[in-house]
Protein backbone atom coordinates (compact mmCIF):
# COMPACT_ATOMS: atom_id res chain seq x y z
CA UNK A 1 0.00 0.00 0.00
CA UNK A 2 1.56 3.27 -1.14
CA UNK A 3 2.23 6.03 1.39
CA UNK A 4 -0.03 9.03 1.04
CA UNK A 5 -0.30 12.46 2.59
CA UNK A 6 -3.02 12.89 5.24
CA UNK A 7 -5.17 14.69 2.67
CA UNK A 8 -4.73 11.88 0.16
CA UNK A 9 -5.66 9.30 2.81
CA UNK A 10 -8.89 11.19 3.47
CA UNK A 11 -9.61 11.32 -0.26
CA UNK A 12 -8.88 7.60 -0.68
CA UNK A 13 -11.21 6.68 2.19
CA UNK A 14 -13.86 9.03 0.80
CA UNK A 15 -13.78 7.38 -2.65
CA UNK A 16 -13.76 3.91 -1.07
CA UNK A 17 -16.87 4.69 0.97
CA UNK A 18 -18.44 6.42 -2.05
CA UNK A 19 -17.83 3.23 -4.01
CA UNK A 20 -19.65 1.24 -1.32
CA UNK A 21 -22.55 3.70 -1.53
CA UNK A 22 -22.79 3.28 -5.31
CA UNK A 23 -22.73 -0.50 -4.89
CA UNK A 24 -25.49 -0.33 -2.27
CA UNK A 25 -27.58 1.87 -4.52
CA UNK A 26 -27.03 -0.68 -7.27
CA UNK A 27 -28.39 -3.35 -4.93
CA UNK A 28 -31.48 -1.21 -4.26
CA UNK A 29 -32.15 -0.81 -7.99
CA UNK A 30 -31.65 -4.52 -8.62
CA UNK A 31 -34.04 -5.44 -5.80
CA UNK A 32 -36.71 -3.06 -7.16
CA UNK A 33 -36.21 -4.35 -10.69
CA UNK A 34 -37.40 -7.76 -9.44
CA UNK A 35 -35.02 -9.44 -11.91
CA UNK A 36 -32.56 -10.71 -9.33
CA UNK A 37 -29.72 -9.19 -7.31
CA UNK A 38 -26.00 -9.58 -8.02
CA UNK A 39 -24.23 -12.85 -7.03
CA UNK A 40 -22.37 -11.13 -4.18
CA UNK A 41 -25.58 -9.93 -2.57
CA UNK A 42 -27.84 -12.84 -3.52
CA UNK A 43 -27.19 -14.94 -0.41
CA UNK A 44 -27.61 -12.05 2.10
CA UNK A 45 -30.83 -11.06 0.32
CA UNK A 46 -32.30 -14.56 0.48
CA UNK A 47 -31.30 -14.90 4.14
CA UNK A 48 -32.96 -11.56 4.90
CA UNK A 49 -36.17 -12.77 3.25
CA UNK A 50 -36.05 -16.07 5.14
CA UNK A 51 -35.21 -14.63 8.54
CA UNK A 52 -37.06 -11.34 8.33
CA UNK A 53 -33.89 -9.56 9.45
CA UNK A 54 -32.76 -6.31 7.86
CA UNK A 55 -30.68 -6.70 4.72
CA UNK A 56 -27.86 -4.76 6.41
CA UNK A 57 -27.69 -7.31 9.23
CA UNK A 58 -27.53 -10.22 6.78
CA UNK A 59 -24.88 -8.51 4.64
CA UNK A 60 -22.68 -7.93 7.69
CA UNK A 61 -23.18 -11.52 8.91
CA UNK A 62 -22.41 -13.16 5.55
CA UNK A 63 -19.45 -10.88 4.81
CA UNK A 64 -18.03 -11.50 8.29
CA UNK A 65 -18.21 -15.23 7.54
CA UNK A 66 -16.08 -14.64 4.43
CA UNK A 67 -13.49 -12.91 6.63
CA UNK A 68 -13.44 -15.88 9.01
CA UNK A 69 -12.87 -18.18 6.02
CA UNK A 70 -9.94 -16.00 4.94
CA UNK A 71 -8.34 -16.34 8.38
CA UNK A 72 -8.87 -20.11 8.41
CA UNK A 73 -7.38 -20.50 4.92
CA UNK A 74 -4.41 -18.12 5.23
CA UNK A 75 -3.67 -18.55 8.96
CA UNK A 76 -0.37 -16.71 9.65
CA UNK A 77 -0.39 -15.27 6.11
CA UNK A 78 -3.56 -13.33 6.85
CA UNK A 79 -2.71 -9.62 6.99
CA UNK A 80 -4.29 -8.03 10.10
CA UNK A 81 -4.99 -4.88 8.09
CA UNK A 82 -7.66 -6.90 6.30
CA UNK A 83 -9.69 -6.94 9.50
CA UNK A 84 -10.76 -3.50 8.31
CA UNK A 85 -13.02 -5.44 5.98
CA UNK A 86 -15.33 -5.77 8.98
CA UNK A 87 -15.61 -1.99 9.26
CA UNK A 88 -16.27 -1.45 5.57
CA UNK A 89 -18.67 -4.41 5.43
CA UNK A 90 -20.66 -2.82 8.25
CA UNK A 91 -20.74 0.51 6.38
CA UNK A 92 -21.85 -1.26 3.20
CA UNK A 93 -24.50 -3.19 5.13
CA UNK A 94 -26.07 -0.03 6.52
CA UNK A 95 -25.82 1.61 3.10
CA UNK A 96 -28.00 -1.18 1.66
CA UNK A 97 -30.79 -0.31 4.10
CA UNK A 98 -30.34 3.44 3.57
CA UNK A 99 -30.38 3.27 -0.23
CA UNK A 100 -33.41 0.96 -0.21
CA UNK A 101 -35.13 3.57 1.95
CA UNK A 102 -34.10 6.33 -0.46
CA UNK A 103 -35.42 4.43 -3.48
CA UNK A 104 -38.57 3.30 -1.70
CA UNK A 105 -40.92 1.28 -3.90
CA UNK A 106 -39.88 3.07 -7.07
CA UNK A 107 -40.01 0.72 -10.05
CA UNK A 108 -40.57 1.14 -13.75
CA UNK A 109 -43.55 -0.76 -15.18
CA UNK A 110 -43.31 -3.52 -17.81
CA UNK A 111 -40.43 -5.92 -18.41
CA UNK A 112 -38.61 -3.27 -20.45
CA UNK A 113 -38.75 -0.99 -17.42
CA UNK A 114 -37.36 -3.77 -15.24
CA UNK A 115 -34.44 -4.14 -17.66
CA UNK A 116 -33.79 -0.38 -17.44
CA UNK A 117 -33.71 -0.66 -13.63
CA UNK A 118 -31.31 -3.59 -13.92
CA UNK A 119 -29.09 -1.62 -16.33
CA UNK A 120 -28.92 1.28 -13.86
CA UNK A 121 -28.01 -1.23 -11.13
CA UNK A 122 -25.20 -2.70 -13.23
CA UNK A 123 -23.71 0.75 -13.95
CA UNK A 124 -23.83 1.70 -10.27
CA UNK A 125 -22.21 -1.57 -9.19
CA UNK A 126 -19.48 -1.29 -11.84
CA UNK A 127 -18.64 2.30 -10.80
CA UNK A 128 -18.71 1.32 -7.13
CA UNK A 129 -16.34 -1.62 -7.56
CA UNK A 130 -13.96 0.51 -9.64
CA UNK A 131 -13.83 3.19 -6.96
CA UNK A 132 -13.04 0.91 -4.04
CA UNK A 133 -10.50 -1.16 -5.99
CA UNK A 134 -8.62 1.76 -7.49
CA UNK A 135 -7.99 3.59 -4.21
CA UNK A 136 -5.99 0.56 -2.94
CA UNK A 137 -7.15 0.11 0.64
CA UNK A 138 -8.50 -3.37 1.48
CA UNK A 139 -10.54 -5.84 -0.58
CA UNK A 140 -14.16 -6.46 0.24
CA UNK A 141 -14.69 -9.82 1.99
CA UNK A 142 -15.86 -11.89 -0.97
CA UNK A 143 -12.89 -10.84 -3.10
CA UNK A 144 -10.58 -11.38 -0.14
CA UNK A 145 -12.03 -14.88 0.30
CA UNK A 146 -11.52 -15.60 -3.41
CA UNK A 147 -7.93 -14.32 -3.27
CA UNK A 148 -7.21 -16.54 -0.26
CA UNK A 149 -8.39 -19.64 -2.13
CA UNK A 150 -6.42 -18.64 -5.23
CA UNK A 151 -3.25 -18.06 -3.24
CA UNK A 152 -3.44 -21.34 -1.34
CA UNK A 153 -4.56 -23.59 -4.19
CA UNK A 154 -2.65 -21.92 -7.03
CA UNK A 155 -5.68 -21.50 -9.27
CA UNK A 156 -6.29 -18.42 -11.40
CA UNK A 157 -8.24 -15.73 -9.59
CA UNK A 158 -10.94 -15.34 -12.24
CA UNK A 159 -11.55 -19.11 -12.30
CA UNK A 160 -11.95 -19.23 -8.53
CA UNK A 161 -14.17 -16.13 -8.72
CA UNK A 162 -16.56 -17.91 -11.07
CA UNK A 163 -16.72 -20.95 -8.77
CA UNK A 164 -17.24 -18.85 -5.64
CA UNK A 165 -19.94 -16.72 -7.30
CA UNK A 166 -21.73 -19.84 -8.56
CA UNK A 167 -21.45 -21.55 -5.17
CA UNK A 168 -22.96 -18.53 -3.39
CA UNK A 169 -25.83 -18.36 -5.90
CA UNK A 170 -26.45 -22.12 -5.59
CA UNK A 171 -26.65 -21.85 -1.79
CA UNK A 172 -29.11 -18.98 -2.21
CA UNK A 173 -31.18 -21.00 -4.68
CA UNK A 174 -31.29 -24.06 -2.42
CA UNK A 175 -32.27 -21.95 0.60
CA UNK A 176 -34.91 -20.09 -1.39
CA UNK A 177 -36.46 -23.27 -2.84
CA UNK A 178 -36.36 -25.03 0.53
CA UNK A 179 -38.19 -22.26 2.38
CA UNK A 180 -40.35 -20.58 -0.28
CA UNK A 181 -40.53 -23.33 -2.97
CA UNK A 182 -39.68 -20.65 -5.50
CA UNK A 183 -36.76 -18.40 -6.37
CA UNK A 184 -36.45 -15.20 -4.36
CA UNK A 185 -33.97 -12.52 -5.41
CA UNK A 186 -32.24 -14.77 -7.95
CA UNK A 187 -33.32 -14.52 -11.57
CA UNK A 188 -31.92 -13.73 -14.99
CA UNK A 189 -30.68 -10.39 -13.68
CA UNK A 190 -28.29 -12.23 -11.36
CA UNK A 191 -26.68 -13.95 -14.35
CA UNK A 192 -26.66 -10.79 -16.49
CA UNK A 193 -24.99 -8.82 -13.69
CA UNK A 194 -22.32 -11.48 -13.22
CA UNK A 195 -21.48 -11.38 -16.95
CA UNK A 196 -21.75 -7.66 -17.68
CA UNK A 197 -20.27 -5.86 -14.64
CA UNK A 198 -16.67 -6.87 -15.36
CA UNK A 199 -16.91 -5.88 -19.02
CA UNK A 200 -18.46 -2.52 -18.13
CA UNK A 201 -15.70 -1.87 -15.59
CA UNK A 202 -13.12 -2.25 -18.35
CA UNK A 203 -14.97 0.38 -20.42
CA UNK A 204 -15.45 2.85 -17.58
CA UNK A 205 -11.93 2.56 -16.17
CA UNK A 206 -10.17 4.70 -18.80
CA UNK A 207 -12.29 7.87 -18.48
CA UNK A 208 -13.08 7.66 -14.77
CA UNK A 209 -9.94 6.48 -13.04
CA UNK A 210 -7.11 8.87 -14.07
CA UNK A 211 -8.61 11.96 -12.36
CA UNK A 212 -9.53 9.95 -9.26
CA UNK A 213 -6.07 8.41 -8.97
CA UNK A 214 -4.47 11.83 -9.43
CA UNK A 215 -6.40 12.99 -6.38
CA UNK A 216 -5.51 9.86 -4.41
CA UNK A 217 -1.85 9.39 -5.37
CA UNK A 218 -0.66 12.49 -7.22
CA UNK A 219 0.16 12.18 -10.90
CA UNK A 220 -1.61 9.24 -12.52
CA UNK A 221 1.63 8.00 -14.03
CA UNK A 222 3.12 7.66 -10.57
CA UNK A 223 0.16 5.84 -9.07
CA UNK A 224 0.73 2.17 -8.37
CA UNK A 225 -1.46 -0.59 -9.67
CA UNK A 226 -4.02 -1.24 -6.93
CA UNK A 227 -2.97 -3.97 -4.51
CA UNK A 228 -5.94 -6.14 -5.46
CA UNK A 229 -5.07 -5.96 -9.16
CA UNK A 230 -1.42 -6.86 -8.47
CA UNK A 231 -2.47 -9.80 -6.30
CA UNK A 232 -4.89 -11.05 -8.93
CA UNK A 233 -2.24 -10.84 -11.67
CA UNK A 234 0.34 -12.58 -9.47
CA UNK A 235 -2.10 -15.38 -8.67
CA UNK A 236 -2.95 -15.84 -12.33
CA UNK A 237 0.71 -15.89 -13.24
CA UNK A 238 1.24 -18.92 -10.99
CA UNK A 239 -0.58 -21.12 -13.50
CA UNK A 240 1.28 -19.69 -16.46
CA UNK A 241 4.79 -20.03 -14.98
Amino acid sequence: MKKSSPTQWVIRIFFYVLGLFFMAMGVAFSVNSNLGVSPVNSLPYVISQVSGAALSTCVIAVFSTYIVFQILILRREFNPINLLQIVFSTIFGYFTDFTKWLLGDFALPTYAGQLVMLAISIVLVAVGVLLYIEVDLVPMPMEGFTMAISKKMGFKFHNVKVVVDCAVVVVGIVLSLTVFHTLVGIREGTVITAIVVGKLMAILKKPLMPPIRRLCFGEAADAPEPKEVKEMEALEGMDEG
